[in-house]
């Protein structure tokens, strides 16, 4: 794995515990020689692993929409910052540029950009990792949410269990180095849609 895609909050969080997973995380990649890809913005969890992976000596692309850019939140010192037209834009070049992806704490944006890759994974259109970097039970609540959808079928279990969730950080990157996707489609296959009793048109 040579970069990693990080998503996370435009805010620090209240907990400082939040920011001080995201320096550990940067200063580990730094160490192990993979490229931070990121949303290229200067505040918050983004701004704090940003700078942490540079003080380390390593490499950091940022992609930006024009919008931020004019907000004047754009990082000014990374190794590369890629200026984009629009957020769609943005999300397809940063996967297009990482060989994996994990969420640190953060709001909208944060799952937004996270369940889109799983999305398109699930579709088959990528089979990169995704992992769920946990600080102080942030992600738990989402985790039971996934469990939900498996229980009431709108979530197949072996694409529940496809992605990483924890605290540890290595743990989560030796995770990452040995992925192997699940090969669970999207669609019911017949024995399940006999079962459910579906037509067509419900899938």
């Amino acid at each position: 794995m040579k970069t990693l895609c990080a998503y996370c909050g435009s805010n620090a969080g209240s907990d400082p515990a939040y920011a001080s997973q995201a320096r550990a995380l940067g200063k580990r990649l730094a160490r192990d020689g993979i490229t931070l890809v990121y949303g290229g913005g200067n505040v918050g969890l983004m701004g704090i692993i940003a700078d942490a992976v540079l003080a380390e000596g390593g490499e950091v692309i940022g992609v930006i929409p024009q919008q931020l850019v004019d907000w004047e939140v754009a990082h000014k010192g990374l190794t590369r910052l890629e200026v984009v037209d629009s957020m769609h834009t943005r999300k397809a070049r940063m996967f297009e540029l990482a060989d994996g992806f994990v969420a640190l704490p953060g709001g909208f944006g944060t799952l937004d950009e996270m369940f889109e890759m799983l999305t398109w994974r699930q579709l088959g259109l990528g089979k990169k990792p995704c992992a769920f970097l946990d600080v102080n039970g942030f992600w738990q609540p989402l985790m039971a949410m996934l469990d939900t959808m498996v229980r009431e079928r709108f979530l197949h279990p072996e694409q529940r269990a496809d992605m990483f969730h924890g605290s540890d950080i290595d743990a989560m990157l030796a995770w990452m180095r040995t992925y192997v996707p699940a090969q669970a489609d999207k669609w019911l296959d017949e024995k399940r849609r006999s079962q459910l009793k579906l037509t067509s048109e419900d899938v």
